[in-house]
C-alpha cells in the first residue's frame, strides 16, 4: 500500500496504511529521524493487546520507552487524566527531547496528542490508531482535545503528528458493533466527496459477520478503503488546516446534532458513531428542507447507514430538548450563530448560517420517529 502524504509545509507527514505495520513501528519511526525517550500513551482496552508488540519493535530499533495507561472510555478524556499522565511522564524522566506515541482509538489519540502539545510547551508525537474511527478520521489532521462537562473537545489545540501508522490487522480485535459504529465517519466522507464509496461501504456492512467476528480476510479491499477515506480527510485538512476558511468545517457533517446527542447522556451511553449516524439523518432532513438535496440522494445515504446497521431513530433514553441545549455548547457555534453543514447533493456540501434553533429542534424531533 503506498503511503499518503499530508502536505502542510513544515508540518507535513506521512500516513502509512499497511497490514503488519505495527510490528515495524520502530523502523518506521526511526526513518523519520525521531530520537529520544518515548512515552507510549494507551488505554486499558488497547494496551493489553498491542503494547508489548509495539515496545518490542521500538526496542529492536534502539528506543527506550515508558507505558502510560488510563481507563478506557470517553469519561477519562479530561484535564485530570492529562495531569496524571504528565506527572507520570515527569517521574519517568521525560523532558523536551522525548516524544509521545498514541496507541489506541480516538480518545487515546485526542488525549495523547493534547498532552504532547503542552508537555514542555510541546513535543512531537506519533499516532498508531487501532479503531476504524481513529484510522480514517481522528488520527489525521492535528486536532487534539479533552472534554468538559458542557461538551466534547472544548479544550484543545492543533498539534500535527510526525507520522501516522495504520495497521488494519489491529481492527480484528474489535467486535463487529465497534466496526459498524466507526463506519459512520466513512459514510460522512463518502457523502462529502465520493458518493461511489457508499456502495463499497454497504457491501462492507453486509460482509461483517456478527457470529464470526470481524475478519479482514473477508474484506481484501479494506486497506484501500481506509486509504481512500484518509485521502478525503487529508483534502480538507490541507485546504483549511485550522478551520479558518470554512472548508474543513465540512468535516463536521452530522456532528453538530451528533455531539449534542452524545453530550446529553452519560459518557458511554451512546457510541460516537451511533450519534454521528443520527446526526447525519438530521442533517439530511435539514438539507431536504433548506437546501436542494433530492430525495434520491437522501435515500442513498440512509440506505447505506441501514446496510451498516447504524441507528436511525433516537433512543428513548435521549431527551430531545437536552440534546438541543447541548448543541449550543458545541464548537461549531460561532458568536452564538449556528454554523451547520448541509448537502446540496451528494458530494456538494455547503456551510450555512441561516438555520435557527427551531430548525434544529424540528430535525431532532424528526429523529424520534422511525426513518422511512
Amino acid at each position: 500500500m503506498p503511503n499518503l502524504s499530508i502536505s502542510l509545509a513544515e508540518r507535513s507527514y506521512d500516513v502509512i496504511v499497511e497490514q503488519g505495520s505495527l510490528s515495524l513501528s520502530g523502523q518506521l519511526i526511526q526513518k523519520r529521524s525521531l530520537t529520544g525517550k518515548i512515552a507510549i500513551i494507551s488505554d486499558s482496552n488497547t494496551a493489553p493487546l498491542y503494547s508489548q508488540q509495539l515496545i518490542s519493535s521500538l526496542e529492536s530499533a534502539g528506543y527506550s520507552s515508558s507505558l502510560h495507561i488510563f481507563e478506557a472510555g470517553e469519561k477519562s478524556k479530561n484535564l485530570s487524566s492529562v495531569e496524571d499522565i504528565a506527572n507520570q511522564m515527569v517521574e519517568n524522566g521525560h523532558d523536551r527531547s522525548s516524544f509521545v506515541i498514541a496507541l489506541g482509538g480516538g480518545v487515546v489519540g485526542d488525549m495523547a496528542g493534547f498532552i504532547a502539545s503542552i508537555y514542555y510547551r510541546g513535543i512531537p508525537f506519533v499516532q498508531i490508531p487501532t479503531t476504524i474511527v481513529s484510522q480514517v478520521d481522528s488520527s489525521v489532521g492535528g486536532k487534539t482535545a479533552v472534554d468538559l462537562a458542557a461538551g466534547k473537545n472544548l479544550i484543545g489545540i492543533f498539534h500535527q503528528p510526525q507520522l501516522v501508522i495504520i495497521d488494519p490487522d489491529c481492527l480484528q480485535s474489535l467486535p463487529a458493533a465497534l466496526i459498524r459504529e466507526g463506519m459512520a465517519e466513512m459514510v460522512k466522507h463518502a457523502a462529502l466527496r465520493d458518493p461511489s464509496m457508499l456502495r463499497r461501504l454497504s457491501a462492507m456492512g453486509v460482509a461483517i459477520n456478527e457470529d464470526a467476528g470481524f475478519q479482514i480476510s473477508y474484506l481484501p479491499e479494506l486497506p484501500q478503503l481506509l486509504a481512500d477515506n484518509i485521502a478525503i480527510k487529508a483534502y480538507f485538512v490541507e485546504k483549511d488546516e485550522r478551520e479558518t476558511l470554512g472548508l474543513r468545517a465540512f468535516l463536521n457533517l452530522g456532528h453538530t446534532i451528533g455531539h449534542g446527542i452524545e453530550a446529553s447522556v452519560p459518557f458511554g451511553s451512546i457510541m460516537h458513531g451511533a450519534a454521528v449516524a443520527l446526526g447525519l439523518r438530521a442533517a439530511l432532513y435539514l438539507s431536504r428542507k433548506h437546501s436542494d438535496m433530492s430525495a434520491a440522494d437522501e435515500a442513498a445515504i440512509i440506505d447505506c447507514l441501514r446496510s451498516i446497521q447504524l441507528p436511525l431513530q433516537l433512543p428513548d433514553f435521549v431527551n430531545p430538548e437536552l440534546a438541543l441545549a447541548r448543541c449550543a455548547s458545541d464548537k461549531k457555534f460561532k458568536a452564538g450563530a449556528i454554523r451547520f453543514v448541509l448537502l446540496r447533493a451528494l458530494g456538494q456540501p455547503e456551510l450555512v448560517g441561516s438555520l435557527t434553533k427551531e430548525d434544529l429542534r424540528d430535525a431532532i424531533s424528526d429523529l424520534t420517529e422511525p426513518c422511512a
